[in-house]
């Protein structure tokens, strides 16, 4: 569906005429990304520290194994996520934010900042 981008007549600015529809369409693939169940979660764990599949599973409560895995292996294949295998016995496995990832995480700070604003609002507001 296409965002209608031009300006109308005697419409004042909005301050997003700047994003045309191709932006609007990257935002939303990388909004999608980021957007799914637990993917938000595990960058979170893994910029945090998480390294190994079993502290990724203690710092994102109620993920299964089968959608960590999942996941990860997403957010790999997106290049946010960096799997090492090291050649020790038994093998060793680990996960870490690339610099793309960490990026990511980085600009999502001021969402995350509004997100917590607009709760506690939200609280004073209804309760």
């Amino acid at each position: 569906m296409a965002i209608e981008t031009r300006l109308v007549p005697d419409r004042p600015e909005t301050g997003f005429e700047h994003i045309d529809d191709e932006k609007c369409r990257l935002f939303t693939g990388y909004i999608e990304i980021i957007g799914k169940k637990w993917s938000g979660g595990i960058m979170l764990a893994g910029v945090r520290g998480a390294r190994r599949f079993v502290e990724y599973r203690a710092a994102v409560h109620g993920i299964s194994d089968r959608l960590l895995n999942q996941r990860l292996k997403e957010l790999e294949a997106e290049g946010l996520i960096e799997r090492t295998v090291v050649p020790t016995t038994p093998v060793l496995v680990q996960y870490r934010p690339t610099e793309r990832g960490q990026s990511l995480m980085r600009a999502l700070q001021p969402l995350v900042a509004w997100g917590v604003d607009d709760h506690e609002r939200q609280l004073r507001e209804h309760g």
